[in-house]
């Protein structure tokens, strides 16, 4: 059976392991041996989300047979740890962050590009060549329909209504990555593809005024807030979005007109795997057109693969506009100075 492993924060990284993970929903449990032969063995470094970690992780240990033993951590833990072992590999996939992100660890990671690479969409094909996009969850409003009514919330100018003032949830960008990425959205999109102009920020000196200065404490309080009423819209990502739309809740997903932030999520060989052919298998089974469309079909998140099927909560590719200015090298080196003069901004308004 699948064993879970969680990353500890600690220099020392130590491990917690959590036996007998159920299939989703299903309570199943693998016949295979706890102790698998060194052949049918996959170490697994993870940064997703529990579901979609069980939607490929699960389904390629019933279809391969390979056993699977997975580490989950944030992205800068999964990729600290990548680093500290890089002398002796102890996992044989990563599973975190876009190519931006991964840039920097380019070196600690093996060159693959997998045959199922030509069946991806064109902007998310393996450029890096030890890096493949796989799956992406893009920047988003969600919008509670019940309350917004007749308000136009189409675009981050929209944002800037009066009518909304203290009607819009928002994280804090300092602390939460989602909130910083729908800052960054906005920035861009309002500045013209330059997050630093004067237009980008007269924008977010007046959504931080249409705050009221009010930053929520953590990512999961956007969406909730609005889906439970509190607030009209809320700026998060599609997947919590889109699952409240699958779940028949008065919301609705809106994908800013200005553009939004659509970067893919990759996986990763990690360079002198001890299990490579397995880890190989493991790409070209994420990349190929079964767990792509099992995941589109079944969950929130969106597949990159050009053939996957997409389930109605998800907006169709060409009713969205991508944010083709967004630079996320140039985002990742300039974060603090970001976060800095939009702390700020929401310092002198409370000032």
């Amino acid at each position: 059976m699948k064993r879970i492993l969680a990353l500890a924060t600690a220099s020392a990284l130590a491990l917690t392991l959590l036996v007998g993970c159920d299939k989703k929903g299903e309570g199943g449990t693998s016949s295979k041996s706890n102790s698998p032969s060194n052949n049918d063995t996959l170490v697994v470094y993870t940064a997703r989300s529990e579901s979609l970690n069980n939607a490929v992780i699960e389904n390629f240990e019933a279809d391969t047979g390979i056993h699977v033993d997975v580490v989950t951590g944030g992205t800068g833990e999964v990729l600290k740890r990548v680093k500290s072992e890089s002398a002796n590999p102890q996992g044989d996939i990563c599973w975190a962050a876009d190519e931006s992100m991964l840039k920097d660890y380019a070196e600690y990671f093996e060159p693959y590009v997998s045959p199922e690479d030509e069946k991806m969409l064109d902007n998310y094909k393996n450029k890096s060549g030890v890096s493949a996009p796989a799956f992406c969850d893009p920047t988003v409003f969600i919008v509670n329909t019940d309350l917004a009514g007749d308000i136009e919330i189409n675009g981050f100018e929209d944002l800037l209504n009066p009518a909304l003032k203290g009607k819009i949830a928002a994280g804090d960008p300092v602390n939460s990555s989602s909130a910083f990425q729908c800052l960054i959205a906005g920035l861009y999109g309002m500045g013209h593809g330059d997050p630093m102009s004067e237009d980008a920020w007269k924008w977010a000196e007046g959504f931080i005024a249409n705050l009221d200065g009010v930053s929520l404490s953590s990512s999961s309080q956007v969406y909730k807030g609005v889906a439970e009423g509190e607030y009209y819209v809320g700026l998060t990502w599609e997947d919590p979005a889109a699952a409240y739309v699958r779940d028949g809740v008065s919301v609705k997903v809106v994908f800013p007109e200005e553009g939004a932030i659509m970067s893919g999520q990759c996986v990763s060989i990690i360079k002198g795997a001890p299990h490579m052919d397995n880890a190989k298998k493991f790409v070209d089974y994420m990349l190929g057109e079964k767990c792509q469309s099992y995941v589109g079909k079944n969950l929130t998140v969106r597949p990159l693969r050009a053939d996957a099927e997409l389930n109605d909560s998800l907006t169709p590719w060409d009713n969205i506009v991508p944010l083709d200015s967004y630079d996320g090298e140039w985002v990742a080196a300039n974060k603090a100075s970001i976060t800095e003069k939009y702390s700020e901004y929401l310092e002198n308004f409370g000032g």
